[in-house]
């Protein structure tokens, strides 16, 4: 059985910085295309970024310079490392996985929520 589990959201001030994880289990994150998402209130789901088996990584526009995916194959787990927050960072992150690059992603996790606060 496949899980996604992430976790390190919370509240945090404009300006700060925040890292969230994703456990993986049932599938490795050495043989997945991992990704990061985001869902704002009244916005669509949105990538922020992904992460490709051997490491190659990919932002979307808004997340280059300020988001860091990255990922500990030992341990299986995925990062997301946010750096000076700002209120449009507020919204729920979701972790996503998928076996092929052609594909949809396919596994998700439940997400773990992000506040910011002025």
């Amino acid at each position: 059985q496949v899980q996604l589990v992430e976790s390190g959201g919370g509240s945090v001030q404009a300006g700060g910085s925040l890292r969230l994880s994703c456990a993986v289990s049932g599938i490795t994150t050495i043989t997945y295309y991992m990704g990061w998402f985001r869902k704002a209130p009244g916005k669509e789901r949105e990538e922020v970024a992904r992460i490709a088996p051997a490491g190659a990584t990919t932002y979307a526009n808004f997340a280059k310079g300020r988001f860091t995916i990255s990922k500990k194959d030992a341990m299986n787990t995925l990062y997301l490392q946010i750096n000076n927050v700002n209120s449009e960072d507020t919204g729920m992150y979701y972790c996503a996985a998928k076996y092929r690059v052609s594909e949809d992603f396919r596994y998700w996790g439940h997400g773990t929520q992000v506040t910011v606060s002025s």
